[in-house]
């Protein structure tokens, strides 16, 4: 086996590692912040699934350039894209582990692209780079957590007025329980279509997937919640209905996380194994199952190993979470995810849900946001690219240098 394939999957495991220590707090935090699920349980949950959708629902076709921010036409020599792609995965590898160390939220996805810019432009200079593209990237760094901060605090709103806020919560809960886990369930099905079978119709979706799903999670809350609800006292009551709803809401994000993200640590890899194996450059490469496998169980044992510390900060550090409160952010992370893939728009789901975070705490006044750690996340996700573009620059130049 070429040396340097061996190199780059070595990384790309490290890379993979890095996404599910950093990235588990998109699916798990709000379950572990609410008590829905333990730390450990958390652990267990998230590493079966983020595994189960990397390798059975991770692209078999994945793309080598990450969504077309440099143009590969300017790369002719095979050897730079393998060096470039060491450089990138090393570079996003180390900004997550730094960002993880502090518990610090952020998008995996920008950590990678950074690192593409930086041998980019040491290669060929700024050219190379879709500006385009980039502005979009920037964008969503602005767009993503202030529309889940937007839709958290609409649905969270209007959430407690349909059942805390009536003159008898306990009659209120079994009429909208069902209607807002059966509506969670309709964006879920069709986010399940869309994100993890990688379908293209939202139409069908919807029809084909959502609606009947959500339709069969509505009759059975229903029945449920008729039969027994769950305490005499309607807040208790709602917050244990919602418990259980929000437990499988978690699950998905991280099948749903596996399926996608997987491509951040794989990319480069399948990019290097195709020049290794068939020489070839092109902007889509065919991922051999084994490289999917590698990929899934990095952020697994990344999930198991690390990923209590950004864990930490969203489901309990930035405001204090309820089961009714983390499934709100679920919801409404889920659904701006699914509208943004619909539209085309890029968008991170790291920085959405963070957003849901402070959208839902906000929706009980500003005193209940810790706007320390809301600051240091926030600069986080600005040096994000800058910081991973530079190392990758230096650690490319060093193996040109030595190569």
């Amino acid at each position: 086996m070429d040396p340097w394939l061996l190199v780059t999957i070595a990384v790309g495991f490290s890379m993979a590692w890095a996404i599910g220590a950093n990235d588990a707090a998109n699916s798990m935090s709000t379950a572990v912040g609410a008590k829905a699920i333990t730390p450990k349980q958390a652990v267990v949950i998230a590493g079966v699934l983020e595994f189960t959708g990397a390798y059975f629902f991770g692209k078999s076709v994945t793309e080598t350039i990450r969504k077309g921010i440099i143009d590969p036409a300017k790369i002719a020599d095979p050897n730079v894209l393998i060096y470039g792609s060491v450089a990138a995965l090393l570079a996003a590898t180390l900004w997550l582990v730094i960002a993880t160390k502090f518990g610090l939220p952020v998008s995996t996805t920008h950590s990678i692209i950074g690192g593409i810019v930086g041998y980019g432009i040491v290669y060929a200079g700024a050219s190379i780079v879709n500006w385009t593209r980039m502005t979009q990237v920037v964008l969503s760094w602005i767009l993503s957590p202030i529309i889940g901060a937007i839709i958290a605090y609409l649905v969270f709103k209007t959430f407690t007025k349909s059942i805390f806020e009536r003159r008898d919560p306990v009659r209120s809960a079994r009429i909208w329980s069902p209607f807002w886990i059966g509506l969670a369930f309709v964006v879920i099905g069709t986010m399940f279509y869309m994100k993890v079978l990688h379908g293209k119709d939202l139409r069908v979706g919807i029809v084909h997937y959502g609606i009947p799903v959500g339709i069969v999670i509505f009759a059975i809350t229903y029945f449920l919640v008729r039969l027994r609800f769950p305490s005499s006292d309607p807040f208790i009551g709602v917050e244990a209905i919602f418990k259980k709803a929000q437990v499988i809401t978690s699950g998905y994000v991280a099948l749903a996380h596996g399926a996608n993200d997987v491509a951040n640590a794989i990319g480069p890899v399948a990019a290097v194994y195709a020049v290794a194996t068939m020489g070839m450059t092109g902007m889509k490469v065919p991922v051999p199952r084994w490289i999917l496998a590698m990929g899934g169980l990095g952020i697994a044992v990344g999930v198991a190993t690390y990923g209590y510390r950004v864990m930490e900060t969203v489901g309990k550090k930035i405001t204090e979470l309820t089961n009714t409160r983390g499934f709100t952010i679920d919801f409404s992370a889920a659904t701006v995810v699914l509208v943004a893939s619909w539209l085309g728009l890029p968008i991170s789901t790291t920085h959405v849900v963070v957003g849901a975070v402070i959208g839902v705490g906000l929706a009980r006044g500003v005193k209940a946001i810790n706007k320390d750690i809301v600051r240091d996340i926030i600069i986080s996700w600005f040096v994000t690219v800058p910081v991973a573009a530079v190392i990758s620059a230096i650690i490319f130049e060093v193996l040109m240098f030595v190569g």
